[in-house]
């Protein structure tokens, strides 16, 4: 992924990703996408980069060694330091749907923001909304003021979030919308079929935007967008 394609993403909707896999694919019926509705902290802002993988719990303490709970924190904050730039936290709690550890609030968002990271996608929890990291967007599932029990039980593993699979690696967008897994096969062609839906969207709601719009100039623009996407 160039430095081009990267701030083309970053400056669209998920929406607009979703729809532009179609068009590189050339046919309808990409599924990589999340189901629900998601919570965001910052719902102007999107997230986009390469999937590093954990699953936690909260309800109940762990059962394991304090020295190995440990041993598995560190060893996630290293991943989550050291993976490639750009990358997306992408968490599963495995106490879902019944989720209570807020593990997103102004200590984590802080700690991973400062890592470089674009951001988190989560079907856990968040809190601590005024004093979240700015530039650092959460996804999430809910709301909730405590951590609970709040531990990692899994890292670089794929995760399931919001009924979208996620492996490490994947890359990923996501905005208030929810979040999309990119086919690595459409990457290449992706800028190019961004561009390409947008410039024939345009065919249609410039006219519409514009004074004097009837049903005969939709019905014109209408043939010209139909022509634009054969």
């Amino acid at each position: 992924m160039d430095d081009a394609l990267l701030t083309l993403l970053r400056a669209v909707d998920t929406p607009s990703v979703c729809n532009a896999i179609e068009v590189a694919q050339g046919q309808r019926g990409f599924d990589g996408f999340t189901r629900g509705t998601p919570l965001c902290s910052a719902p102007g802002e999107v997230m986009v980069g390469r999937a590093v993988t954990a699953k936690i719990r909260a309800k109940v303490p762990p059962t394991e060694d304090p020295a190995t709970i440990r041993a598995r924190r560190m060893a996630y904050y290293k991943a989550m330091a050291e993976a490639p730039r750009p990358s997306v936290a992408v968490i599963e709690d495995e106490d879902f749907p019944d989720c209570i550890g807020a593990y997103w609030g102004e200590v984590n968002t802080t700690i991973h923001k400062g890592f470089g990271m674009s951001g988190a996608l989560t079907n856990g929890v968040m809190r601590d909304l005024g004093d979240l990291a700015a530039g650092f967007p959460v996804v999430a599932g809910s709301l909730g003021p405590s951590h609970g029990f709040v531990h990692v039980t899994a890292l670089n593993t794929p995760v399931t979030v919001f009924g979208l699979r996620i492996a490490p690696g994947d890359l990923v967008h996501a905005d208030r919308h929810g979040a999309v897994v990119v086919p690595e096969e459409v990457i290449p062609a992706l800028g190019d079929a961004l561009r390409r839906m947008q410039e024939t969207e345009r065919l249609v709601l410039d006219p519409a935007r514009g004074p004097g719009f009837d049903f005969a100039a939709f019905e014109a623009a209408w043939k010209a967008f139909e022509r634009a996407r054969t």
